[in-house]
């Protein structure tokens, strides 16, 4: 048994440079005084302080830190008052700008015009004075100058003096909100390429003006030789090492070893793989984000990193055919706890597939959550399971299951070893128990590494993931012609009886963790089984995400002007900005345009 009985929860931080961006909330007015302004000062106001309120009492950065908002010092009722508050926005650090307004204003004087910040206008639904006309005439503004704003607008009539915030609006600020505190946050951060090209992989082969053009991110790279050098020349923490190593050896037992007898490492050779994967895990901790510890013993370069918001690990072949493999440190990174506590997860995709770690990153920022990576690995249909073990699928898995499993990558967390109501869960760090870290360490064993694959040994992750948990698979590809598109791909994790789990996956690589998924059907498209989703899938790889999240996903994605060109989620849900609807009555085809015609926000 794990034992994580004194783990903590670690302090919240902003482990990156740079600050967290803030919310930043402009009520907007009606200039005219003597009468008019005068009339609704209170109101506006008190529209920005209950939308503040919403805000920051629900929402947190992934880092467990609460979202702050800032309101202009004075309502907004022209050109001077806008620029007022632009100044107060820029020097606070506002990431997400909303609108609010209760009557009539001057669209084009009152708007906001930085073209970079993400941006939505509410206008309540009163009837004594037309918000409704102002909202309209301000995203007008903003179409036609080609700064999309997303409209807020309730579908009840309240009364004016009703300071409740009704739920359709809320679900949309919020929505909005999360969006682009995910966008901002991205802004100006690192991803880490740790090695090259994995074995061909296009996801691995790195795109700079995607990063800087969509994301505005910078790509670092360090060639993998770094590991041996931090290694051989003692360039971590010697401190957290012996502690580190302790507790992997308490916590992370060894499965079985699937490797011919006469292949097998000795329990000598495999203690010294432990030691140098552990090592392995604080270097690339350490290249992500820096170590202050490091500049203590000298190494004042090294101690800084590379403010990487999220990484990835070649490994094969170069690395893994001479060195032990990296599955230990993606696991251990990608998990919400170490030997340090319960923490927030980091973001490291397996091959370096950096597009599959951005759509981790999408997850990881919009939920607070860590994220899957697996292979798009197989569909199984319930014919050829009922061939294969006797067995018939039912219930959420009864039109076949898509098998996703990697060597490396998925956290920890999706064992679903979390508990909320007897529901299996991945919770947001800050919530996870002690208890329940011991029950992920208990469902996970660690294989020695398969020798055909990984010639210089390791260790990976096994486990099963527990049903019924919603998660949703996404991914991002790119398209010669047509730039950066995102798979959206909601449904549910499927547990199969023991002996039916051990049959279909001693077939592939058993010494890998596995995550059934039944994909939500619609009937129509890419979701017209099973089968289509698999078939429509852009690569081998796939990030997944606890939750129903795909509203969530399609809202950031029209903030980065990232079309989306396979999803099931509801259209009812679908909320991008009120431009969108300029580019033709289909939604999906409207998208597309959009984006095309706009273009990148960073460019």
């Amino acid at each position: 048994m794990a034992n994580t009985s004194k783990m903590q929860v670690t302090p919240f931080v902003n482990r990156l440079q740079g600050r967290l961006p803030k919310v930043g909330i402009r009520p907007t007015i009606d200039g005219r005084r003597q009468g008019v302004r005068e009339s609704l000062e209170d109101q506006t106001m008190a529209m920005a302080k209950s939308a503040a309120e919403l805000i920051s009492s629900t929402l947190r950065h992934s880092n467990g830190m609460p979202v702050e908002c800032v309101i202009a010092d004075t309502c907004i009722g022209g050109v001077a008052e806008a620029a007022m508050c632009a100044d107060k926005f820029e020097a606070e650090g506002v990431g997400v700008s909303l609108t609010v307004s209760p009557c009539w204003c001057y669209g084009a004087e009152t708007m906001d015009m930085n073209p970079t910040i993400p941006k939505a206008v509410w206008g309540f639904n009163g009837t004594e004075r037309p918000g409704a006309v102002y909202l309209a005439a301000v995203l007008a503004g903003h179409t036609q100058k080609g700064v999309p704003a997303f409209g807020i607008y309730g579908r009840d009539v309240q009364d004016a003096d009703d300071t409740t915030i009704p739920e359709d609006v809320q679900e949309k600020i919020l929505r909005f909100t999360r969006a682009g505190i995910a966008m901002s946050t991205m802004r100006g951060k690192s991803y880490l390429s740790m090695g090259s090209c994995s074995m061909g992989i296009a996801g691995s082969l790195v795109e700079p003006a995607f990063f800087e053009e969509f994301l505005g991110m910078r790509c670092e790279s360090v060639d993998m030789v770094e590991f041996i050098r931090r290694v051989n020349e003692n360039i971590f923490d010697p401190e957290e090492f012996e502690r580190a190593l302790a507790w992997t050896r308490e916590n992370c037992k060894e499965g079985e070893d699937f490797n011919p007898s006469e292949q097998q490492m000795s329990a000598t050779e495999k203690d010294a793989v432990w030691e140098y994967v552990v090592k392995m895990t604080l270097i690339a901790r350490d290249l992500m984000i820096g170590n202050p510890r490091l500049a203590e013993l000298g190494f004042g370069e090294e101690a800084l990193g590379h403010n990487a918001i999220a990484s990835g690990f070649q490994g094969q072949r170069q690395w893994t055919d001479h060195m032990p493999n990296g599955d230990f440190l993606e696991v251990i990174l990608n998990s919400s706890f170490d030997w340090n506590g319960i923490r927030e997860s980091f973001v490291c995709a397996t091959e370096n597939d950096a597009l599959n770690g951005v759509a981790m990153l999408f997850g990881h920022l919009l939920t607070g959550t860590s994220q899957g990576f697996s292979d798009v690995r197989t569909f199984w249909s319930a014919d050829a399971v009922k061939r294969t073990t006797g067995h018939d699928l039912s219930g959420a898995g009864e039109n076949g299951l898509i098998h996703l499993i990697n060597s490396g990558s998925t956290t920890m967390d999706a064992t679903g070893q979390q508990d909320c109501n007897g529901k299996a869960v991945m919770k947001q760090f800050w919530d996870i128990t002690p208890e329940e870290v011991g029950k992920c360490l208990d469902a996970t064993e660690w294989c020695a590494a398969v020798n055909e694959y990984f010639r210089g040994g390791g260790f990976s992750s096994r486990f099963l993931t527990k049903t019924g948990m919603p998660i949703t698979m996404s991914r991002v590809n790119l398209v010669k012609g047509l730039g950066p598109v995102l798979q959206i791909a909601e449904g549910y994790t499927f547990e199969l009886p023991p002996e039916v789990h051990d049959k279909l996956d001693l077939r592939t690589s058993p010494s890998w963790p596995t995550t059934w998924f039944a994909p939500n059907l619609t009937g129509e498209g890419a979701f017209k089984d099973v089968y289509s989703v698999m078939s429509n899938w852009g690569a081998n790889h796939g990030a997944f995400s606890y939750g129903h999240i795909g509203a969530d996903l399609i809202t950031l994605a029209s903030m980065l002007r990232i079309p989306v060109c396979m999803h099931n989620v509801n259209e009812g849900d679908i909320f991008r900005p009120s431009a969108w609807a300029s580019f033709g009555m289909n939604k999906e085809g409207s998208d597309y345009r959009a984006c095309e015609n706009l273009g990148p926000i960073y460019k």
